[in-house]
């Protein structure tokens, strides 16, 4: 043979080689192996080469040896066949198909092709047999080969359904594990807050008149704001879950991104005074994108209210929406002054997996479920989300949406009271 030779160690493209890999190419029990050797002696033929569709190499036997070999780009053998199962010295084409065969590199006096075809539309590949005896092959051994590929393709079929309920078993497992983990983690830190709801709440109740005025406005605002975030991260939490069981509605519309920022601003800016933060909205008011406008306020909201959270409360410090065209769509940053992140940090930020909650500038307690939650509805809207940070000199998170197609954007009053309403149902 004059097709290049390879050594196992050598055939650095076997994960493209699906079938092969799944017939055992490379373990003790190897299918593809067996079903040559076993033809070769019902045919009384010495070797064979076996080429399963669009994998790039072929699978050489023979008494001694299974090897591999390159597939060359000009053996696609189908158009010989001819609508026949096997191509032999019978065949019409068996002449153009015998000099193609030596044109390729594999020299022969005798030879028979067999489609390994499953029904009329679908086929594996093909099995080759050939040698260079002058005896005339045993049509009667035809039969038998033919029962074996059909063993061959049965085997192919049980195995790609196997190794696909393998693949589902694995990934639910795997599924189920994370959930349970980031399940457990959130209802530790639902416990806390509620401690807290709780002892205050009784403290209130039976000790109000040994309490001053300034002691229950201290309570009230602790009750208020733990009661908050309590209810922000049970949204986040339900959010999620409906996101993960493909129970939203992703509706992409044209809207200017002003809208959604607007929103974030007017939600979250009393939140920002309050801690002595300066919030600025610098999205261009003309700036149009294409996605669902409820999910990208819900992200803005998210990354708005992360950056404040870790934004220093000395008067220094400042949060920015910013965004702009760019050849990928429109690039939207969310930057902060902050406490910034570590390498590792950034690594993990928007996997569902969290370990630890990160306090805040002013003790803001979180789990992080809101940064899991942006990654979800950035991928729903064929976006991507990134950021870059560093310790100490504060945190850029970058979004990058589809910009807005060429059909008139749905602007309108409407569409700001209902993305107001939706994801944020305590604003009125």
């Amino acid at each position: 043979m004059r097709l290049k030779l390879l050594e196992m160690g050598q055939t650095d493209k076997l994960s493209a080689c699906k079938l092969s890999l799944l017939l055992g190419v490379l373990n003790p029990q190897n299918s593809v192996e067996r079903f040559l050797r076993i033809s070769r002696k019902l045919l009384n033929i010495e070797k064979a080469v076996i080429s399963f569709v669009d994998e790039p190499y072929v699978w050489y036997s023979t008494q001694n040896e299974f090897k591999a070999f390159q597939a060359s780009p000009e053996a696609n053998l189908h158009f010989y066949f001819n609508n026949q199962k096997i191509i032999d010295s019978s065949h019409e084409n068996y002449a153009k198909f015998s000099q193609h065969i030596v044109k390729i590199g594999v020299d022969h006096q005798r030879i028979v092709c067999f489609d390994l075809r499953k029904d009329e539309h679908t086929s594996f590949g093909h099995v080759t047999f050939f040698d260079d005896k002058d005896v005339e092959l045993d049509r009667e051994s035809y039969t038998f080969v033919q029962d074996i590929i059909q063993g061959l393709i049965k085997a192919i079929e049980t195995h790609a359904e196997y190794q696909e309920l393998k693949e589902s078993y694995e990934q639910q497992l795997a599924l189920n594990f994370s959930k349970t983990k980031f399940f457990q983690i959130i209802a530790h830190d639902l416990r806390a807050p509620f401690h807290g709801l709780l002892g205050f709440s009784e403290v209130l109740s039976q000790e109000r008149d040994s309490l001053d005025d300034a002691s229950v406005k201290n309570i009230a605002e602790y009750l208020y704001d733990t009661a908050q975030s309590t209810y922000n991260l049970l949204e986040n939490l339900l959010n999620w879950a409906m996101a993960e069981g493909g129970r939203f509605v992703y509706h992409p519309i044209n809207f200017k991104l002003k809208q959604s920022s607007k929103i974030v601003f007017d939600v979250l800016n009393s939140l920002a005074i309050n801690k002595n933060i300066r919030l600025i909205d610098d999205i261009p008011e003309e700036l149009k994108v294409c996605g669902d406008i409820n999910m990208i306020t819900s992200v803005l909201q998210n990354l708005v209210s992360n950056a404040l959270k870790f934004t220093h409360v000395d008067g220094t410090g400042h949060v920015r929406m910013s965004a702009r065209s760019i050849s990928q769509g429109v690039e939207i940053l969310v930057q902060d002054t902050g406490l910034g992140m570590t390498e590792a940090q950034m690594q993990s930020i928007f996997e569902p997996e969290i370990n630890a909650s990160f306090k805040g500038t002013a003790g803001e307690k979180g789990t992080g479920l809101g940064l899991v939650l942006c990654k979800r509805f950035v991928d729903l809207n064929q976006g991507t989300i990134s950021v870059s940070s560093k310790m100490g000199e504060g945190t850029t998170f970058k979004v990058i949406l589809p910009e807005a197609k060429n059909h008139q954007a749905l602007v309108t009053e409407h569409v700001e009271q209902r993305a107001t309403q939706e994801m944020n149902p305590l604003v009125h």
